[in-house]
């Protein structure tokens, strides 16, 4: 695979740490500004509603632009928002810059997406997308725990300046290593991006990243109480055991790049039909330590054998035009986040007890099995009417460079 995969992982790897750190720093950030921890946990929501609104809105402003320069550009504006939390006044002042750190999350790894899969052949663009993602995963084994550590012992302000410092080594990577000849312009521009947008199977393939990875985070976003008052886990066993979950969480990527390109629709329907049995097991896994752990890790499996699938599905269905829609994929993401953790909360809130968020969660596993499917319908239903057949799905044209045409 091209050293360039590198860059863009680096890039992952920074935006990774940055996104998470946040949870581990709230009780050190409410102390230091004197305003109350729910209070600055819209320090997350602030990261969070950067990253919904700048995936299109990045992608959209710089679709005439060298994709190698739009990578440069964002990851330098991500070195920007986490330098201006480091120096942050107040709450307000920090609010701001989180919201400015999340604009370029979705559309890095959007564009990054695209590039990854024009500097390889056809039959390893999926795992080319996994080793990207492959900085996010690793970043919740080692990115996150280091960080939230450093902003323990040296001040949450240290671990930003930290961030700033991978984002830095990030540009440096993507001028160094990013060829210019697998990174131009689009020569769809923003017209085609946003008919892009207007295709019905695109919908629909965002809808499956919504449901699926809205099962995920309806589980994990409780799971601390369920290892703590279900498991008997001690509290400060729980970092650990996320760690665990980081470990499934990259072992499933690499995994599922892999067998996606050999089929990414059967491993899209098996990653998806997995994690509906992952979630239903959840509530007895969780009676014992050792189930529990395993549980965790199964989950972070299981979520992420999914994700470059899910991805590759978008850029294939947004056909000539796919930087657009895979920027929109990673807002997708970022609404599951949201939804799941709603809708595990509804089932908390409910009554029905501390690991009834995983079965809700399978519920939603469902409801993206169901819309995958409704997608395989309509592209059977539009092979027939074209006198063809469907084949296993391949990333389109526009994302290949000349010496893979």
């Amino acid at each position: 695979m091209p050293l360039a995969l590198l860059a863009l992982a680096v890039g992952a790897f920074g935006i990774g740490t940055t996104e998470f750190v946040m949870m581990g720093l709230l009780p050190d950030v409410a102390d230091d500004l004197h305003i109350s921890i729910p209070s600055a946990g819209h320090l997350v929501s602030a990261y969070a509603l950067g990253v919904v609104i700048g995936a299109p809105l990045l992608a959209a402003l710089t679709a005439r632009m060298s994709r190698r320069t739009v990578l440069i550009a964002l990851m330098a504006l991500f070195v920007a928002g986490n330098a201006l939390s480091a120096f942050a006044p107040g709450n307000a002042s920090l609010l701001a810059a989180r919201f400015l750190s999340g604009l370029p999350h979705g559309a890095f790894f959007g564009v990054g997406a695209v590039v990854a899969t024009a500097m390889v052949p056809p039959e390893r663009k999926a795992r080319s997308v996994s080793l990207m993602f492959l900085g996010l995963t690793v970043a919740n084994i080692a990115g996150v725990p280091a960080a939230t550590l450093m902003g323990q012992h040296l001040g949450w302000r240290a671990t930003f300046l930290a961030v700033s410092a991978i984002g830095l080594a990030a540009i440096a990577s993507l001028a160094l290593l990013i060829p210019r000849d697998h990174a131009p312009a689009p020569t769809a521009g923003l017209r085609g991006e946003l008919a892009a947008l207007r295709s019905l199977p695109v919908w629909l393939a965002l809808g499956t990243t919504v449901a699926g990875f809205g099962a995920l985070f309806a589980a994990y976003s409780y799971v601390t109480p369920m290892l703590t008052d279900t498991a008997g886990y001690a509290e400060t066993s729980v970092t650990l055991l996320l760690a665990l979950f980081g470990v499934g969480a990259t072992a499933g990527n690499l995994l599922g790049g892999r067998l996606a390109d050999h089929s990414l629709r059967a491993t899209l329907f098996g990653g998806l039909a997995s994690l509906v049995l992952v979630l239903f097991l959840f509530p007895l896994l969780m009676r014992a330590e050792w189930s529990a752990a395993l549980a965790v890790a199964l989950l972070g499996m299981a979520a992420f054998v999914t994700g470059s699938p899910l991805q590759l599905m978008v850029m294939e269905k947004a056909s000539a035009a796919p930087s657009l829609a895979s920027s929109a994929n990673q807002a997708a993401f970022n609404l599951a986040n949201a939804g799941g953790a709603w809708l595990g909360g509804l089932a908390l809130s409910a009554g029905f007890g501390t690991t009834s968020p995983a079965p809700a969660g399978a519920l939603l596993a469902v409801l993206g099995l169901g819309v995958a499917g409704v997608a395989y319908g309509v592209d059977r239903r539009r092979a027939v009417a074209h006198g063809g057949r469907v084949v296993a799905a391949h990333v389109p044209s526009a994302v290949e460079t000349p010496s893979h045409r």
